[in-house]
């Protein structure tokens, strides 16, 4: 046991990205597409000496090309972002954009009035390209699951096993009986000759509770589920974040037989083949 728990973690790797895994273009595309008539109309603030007089012109044309001002400035409207006011009250960002002359108030106190005049922009689309660019980075945390799923998933397409995706344990009604009522879904199931396993997957970049709280509930986890005739728990998981919890990692191998990375799944392959 110990030669195996120090060979998994010798194995661990340090991000499961691949290149296309930065940067969700497709995504970016269109999010840029779905606003870029009311990024053209703002064009018209490029280059204005006079900004109220032009913010005015622009209001009495098409009041509701303002409603897109927040992502100038990283923004997204449905976060609902707030602000403090010059007289101390907490108001929504999307709150400047009621009338021209908050609008107005919007460009000069965030600078953009300035960088507009001065022509720092020079096309208002590249500019919002950027910037989803940018808030697609940030938005990468929440893709690393999906990312090892499909990882996970293209090894297993790769060695021809079959397999489902995202699968509510309550299909089964073998494993109700032994979970009790509860909501579990799991990323993979694969019905193999003898058994059907059933599949959780993470990578961790970065230690902290959570890993603890994965280790602990999976330990608790998979006792039950291989208590039942026909089933196994299978958990693959990787990430230098876990030298921060070694010692959790370490103790869910006395209660899962199977744990997984990324370096030996191809073990779990010749298993079940």
């Amino acid at each position: 046991m110990a030669e195996r728990i120090q060979e998994f973690t010798e194995q661990f790797k340090e991000t499961n990205f691949s290149l296309k895994d930065y940067v969700d273009f497709p995504k970016i595309i269109a999010n840029v597409d779905a606003i870029s008539i009311k990024l053209n109309q703002l064009n018209y603030l490029i280059g204005q000496e006079d900004m109220e007089s032009a913010v005015k012109l622009l209001w009495d044309e098409n009041p509701k090309v303002f409603s897109i001002l927040d992502v100038l400035i990283a923004v997204r409207t449905k976060d609902r972002k707030k602000t403090i006011d010059e007289n101390g009250n907490s108001i929504l960002i999307s709150d400047y954009f009621k009338s021209p002359e908050q609008v107005i108030e919007f460009l000069n106190q965030t600078g953009l009035t300035k960088v507009f005049q001065t022509k720092q922009i020079k096309n208002l689309v590249d500019y919002v390209f950027g910037i989803e660019v940018g808030l697609d980075s940030n938005a990468r945390k929440n893709r690393g699951g999906h990312i090892m799923e499909n990882l996970v998933a293209k090894i297993l397409r790769k060695h021809g096993i079959s397999f489902e995706r995202e699968v509510y344990y309550t299909i089964f009604p073998e494993i109700v009986e032994a979970l009790g009522v509860d909501n579990k879904r799991f990323d993979f199931v694969v019905r193999a000759k003898e058994k059907i396993y059933l599949i959780e997957t993470n990578f961790y970049t970065s230690g902290g509770s959570k890993l603890n709280e994965v280790a602990r509930a999976y330990s608790e986890l998979a006792p039950k589920i291989n208590a039942v005739p026909g089933f196994e728990f299978v958990w693959i998981t990787d990430g230098v974040g876990w030298k921060s919890a070694l010692n959790k990692l370490e103790e869910a191998f006395i209660h899962i037989p199977n744990i997984y990375n990324l370096s030996n799944l191809t073990d779990f392959i010749t298993l079940i083949k």
